[in-house]
């Protein structure tokens, strides 16, 4: 009997690998050039996305590999914070939508090719709904010697218009009108590490950078929310962003808190709430005034759809406090409003007294910071006590007696005590009904 003894005492035939596997690994190996997916079955599907490089073309792997492991391990290997719970768990979604924004942020005018971006929008419009950019970087600065000479030059030819100059900061006109999934955009002129080199112009809008995204604004149909934050938005581009949003078909979301808009913005607003469809819309930390919040007010009054209301950190005052209490006696969509820290006495309280003893939408209103006193915190726990919607009222800070603070309290534990035991019966009947069915 013959014994044939290997080279390798760890070697069996168990270690020899078979033919499909051989055939595998050489789609993952030439997958580039030739991506073959669709026709592999399930666990051979898996076999490729578990060995693919993350380091392949965009333009090869955009169509071809699906939702799943390989989208994963390029998400992981390229940031240490990976929650696709926020991505609505899809793994593909996440990958192409922080490329994206990674892009917009690194992106130099006159200096990046904006074919660049075109090339990226091409392979990731797809997948994208939602682009959180916190950083444009503005044109690199040229030397003091260049400019001057720049300078001197330019005084023997003729100027050019501002339309053919460049862009102080990303142009959007050359991205939102492709992305045709588009659903939240959430934008921040500044710039993250701007170390020796700080200027506040880094952190703010030109007037040609408010006119370029007013106009691609108006480009992206699927738009639901805008958030254009600590930009220093003045009345002016404020204007010229809501003129181009007026009739919008899905914007329902506003957000332009911690910017500069004052009272004529705030009128451009107004006017924006009856030619919308606005749900939320929030003002906080601004400029806004008593006229600037009557014209929201007068925009509750007459048409509005809006459910919550912000306009924390301003100066409305009594003035704006009153007519926007005045409004909601007729109003009956608003359900949250914050008046915090807007310099509002109980001149306002007791108007909006006669809205927590009237109107049954209401849910919650936070009216903290502000100097209500013994006065006003009488009228609202007098109010409160024939209210059964409000389950939040915030008065922290308002001047207000304990025992005012104390009965509305009670009742808005009462309230959230009703309003949980609401939804536990829907909860039930919901339940029963399909049980049944």
């Amino acid at each position: 009997m013959r014994r044939i003894i290997a080279e390798d005492p760890n070697w069996s035939l168990s270690l020899v690998p078979c033919l499909s596997n051989i055939c595998l690994r050489c789609i993952v190996n030439n997958f580039k050039e030739r991506p073959i997916f669709e026709e592999l079955r399930p666990v051979e599907k898996d076999f490729i996305q578990e060995r693919l490089s993350p380091s392949l073309p965009l333009h090869v792997t955009a169509k071809v590999v699906p939702d799943g492991v390989y989208w994963k391990r390029c998400c992981r290997q390229r940031w240490d914070n990976c929650d696709v719970s926020r991505y609505e768990y899809s793994w593909k979604r996440m990958f192409f939508e922080r490329h994206l924004e990674n892009v917009v942020e690194l992106f130099v005018p006159g200096v990046t090719e904006a074919q660049t971006v075109l090339d990226t929008v091409r392979v990731c419009k797809d997948h994208v709904k939602r682009l959180e950019i916190s950083q444009l970087l503005p044109p690199i600065k040229e030397p003091n010697g260049e400019k001057e000479e720049k300078e001197y030059e330019s005084e023997l030819v003729i100027e050019l218009d501002d339309e053919d100059s460049s862009m102080d900061h990303f142009d959007f006109s050359i991205l939102l009108d492709k992305l045709k999934k588009l659903e939240e955009l959430h934008l921040m002129y500044s710039v993250k590490q701007c170390g020796m080199n700080f200027e506040w112009t880094m952190f703010e809008m030109t007037e040609r950078d408010c006119e370029s995204l007013a106009k691609a604004l108006k480009t992206c149909k699927t738009l639901k929310l805008l958030r254009l934050h600590q930009s220093q938005v003045g009345d002016k581009k404020c204007r010229l962003l809501v003129k181009h949003l007026l009739d919008h078909p899905s914007l329902r979301v506003l957000d332009f808190s911690h910017n500069l808009i004052g009272d004529s913005g705030a009128r451009a607003i107004g006017k924006l709430l009856t030619r919308s469809g606005l749900e939320v819309l929030n003002l906080s930390d601004n400029n806004i005034g008593g006229p600037g919040a009557k014209a929201i007010a007068h925009a509750l009054y007459k048409k509005s759809g809006l459910l919550s209301l912000n306009l924390r950190l301003n100066r409305v005052m009594d003035e704006g406090g009153q007519a926007i209490g005045k409004a909601l006696l007729s109003n009956k969509t608003l359900r949250h409003l914050h008046l915090g820290g807007n310099d509002v006495t109980w001149l306002t309280a007791f108007t909006l007294s006669k809205v927590l003893a009237e109107n049954n939408t209401l849910t919650r209103i936070n009216l903290s910071c502000n100097k209500l006193g013994e006065v006003g915190g009488k009228a609202l726990a007098e109010a409160m006590s024939h209210n059964s919607s409000v389950t939040e009222c915030d008065i922290r800070l308002t001047e207000v007696d304990e025992q005012s603070a104390s009965s509305i309290s009670k009742v808005v534990w009462d309230n959230q005590s009703l309003e949980r035991g609401k939804k536990a019966g829907q909860r039930k009947t919901g339940h029963i009904s399909s049980t049944s069915e």
